[in-house]
């Protein structure tokens, strides 16, 4: 005898399909974020990297007479290109310093000269690291028998840091090459993204979406530009200076800056290393170069930020520091422009909740009052 089941139009049974249907419908969805896992970091800076250079791009091809995939193909050759030639460039370097330092020091040909009076007066350190430098300048080779394990582990640590930053120069250009391939089809994309913010919060979609490009847009120029702009002025004064691995600590002062930290704390230490080693002129025009370009961003960011979002720096710097401690170098710019568009979507979101400025206009949340069909 068959037993009773629920009837069709039964509440156990559309219970039942309802689950089923959502089952498959996040099994789906879990299943396609494992296959993309280890490319979202890259896809989501490619699409920041397009958000950003969107404008300059259309400036582009009205000057190229419309040929947009000549102002493409342009964009790809010009960025991967900036980025290769300093990588391969300091890479270059490096090996060939580090080759013939190697050598001379098993040639016992290197001289290191001792270090002044004025070291001693350096905040904390002064005394070890005079007694450190007069040993090396008495006798390299002793210095490096005498502490092998430590001048060993500092070399892998290096190694390692050196590893990642070619890591992330790659992650980099295939960023740009996603980038570049948003920007092939802007106008389509645009549409989708318009549709899919529809979709997601009905009328007010549009003026998230708008919000969103600024935010992006705005903290990509205004925060990672200004960081790029004081690496390079930071780089070509420690160039000026003769301070060794002046490319090194470029970089690591891109990091900083990103991070919202000032570059005076990398500058700091290599100022009392010049005034060290060079004339006083030299020591002091390096001092007040750097001393300017840590206090740059305060002229740099109105400039670059413009009309654009700002967010707070609590929110740039957890998210700088998020993003690279899960997603390394690259999740240093992802986390930064991440978090600051959660947060101001989230304001948003606790804004218009409020009857007194439900009404408020779209325009005036997001500080732009270009259509969101025309972003990318």
């Amino acid at each position: 005898m068959d037993l009773p089941g629920p009837s069709s139009d039964s509440p156990t049974r559309q219970a039942i399909e309802i689950a089923i249907r959502l089952g498959v419908i996040f099994l789906i969805l879990i299943w396609c974020l494992q296959i993309l896992s280890p490319f979202i970091s890259l896809i989501a800076w490619g699409a920041i990297i397009a958000v950003a250079i969107y404008k300059p791009f259309l400036t582009l091809v009205d000057k190229l007479g419309g040929r947009k995939k000549l102002a493409i193909s342009l964009i790809a050759v010009i960025s991967i290109t900036a980025i290769l030639l300093p990588v391969i460039s300091l890479s270059s370097s490096l090996m060939e310093s580090v080759t013939t330092i190697n050598a001379d020091i098993h040639a016992g040909k290197v001289n290191i000269p001792p270090p002044t009076e004025a070291v001693r007066e350096w905040p904390l350190i002064g005394e070890k690291a005079y007694a450190f430098w007069q040993q090396a300048s008495v006798s390299l080779s002793g210095l490096l028998e005498k502490y092998p394990n430590q001048l060993s582990g500092t070399g892998k640590k290096l190694l390692s840091i050196a590893s990642g930053l070619g890591g992330g120069i790659f992650q980099f250009i295939i960023s740009m090459l996603i980038a570049v391939a948003f920007l092939s089809s802007a106008d389509a994309a645009a549409a989708a993204m318009n549709r899919l913010s529809r979709r997601l919060a009905g009328e007010r979609g549009c003026a998230l979406l708008t919000l969103s490009t600024t935010t992006v847009r705005s903290v990509a120029v205004g925060v990672i530009g200004i960081a790029f702009i004081q690496a390079v002025l930071g780089g070509l004064g420690m160039m000026f200076a003769g301070v060794p691995a002046a490319g090194l600590l470029a970089i690591v002062i891109l990091v900083f800056a990103i991070a919202q930290l000032p570059p005076i704390l990398i500058l700091a230490p290599v100022i009392f290393y010049v005034f060290s080693v060079e004339s006083t002129n030299v020591a002091v025009v390096f001092m007040v170069w750097s001393i300017l370009v840590s206090m740059s961003d305060a002229v740099l960011k109105p400039l670059l930020l413009g009309r654009g979002v700002d967010a707070p720096m609590l929110v740039i710097l957890l998210g700088a520091i998020g993003g690279m401690i899960n997603s390394g170098i690259v999740g240093l710019f992802i986390g930064a422009v991440i978090l600051a568009l959660g947060y101001k979507l989230l304001l948003a979101w606790i804004a218009w909740g409020d009857p007194v400025d439900a009404a408020t206009p779209a325009t005036e949340t997001t500080g732009e009052s270009e259509p969101a069909g025309q972003e990318n």
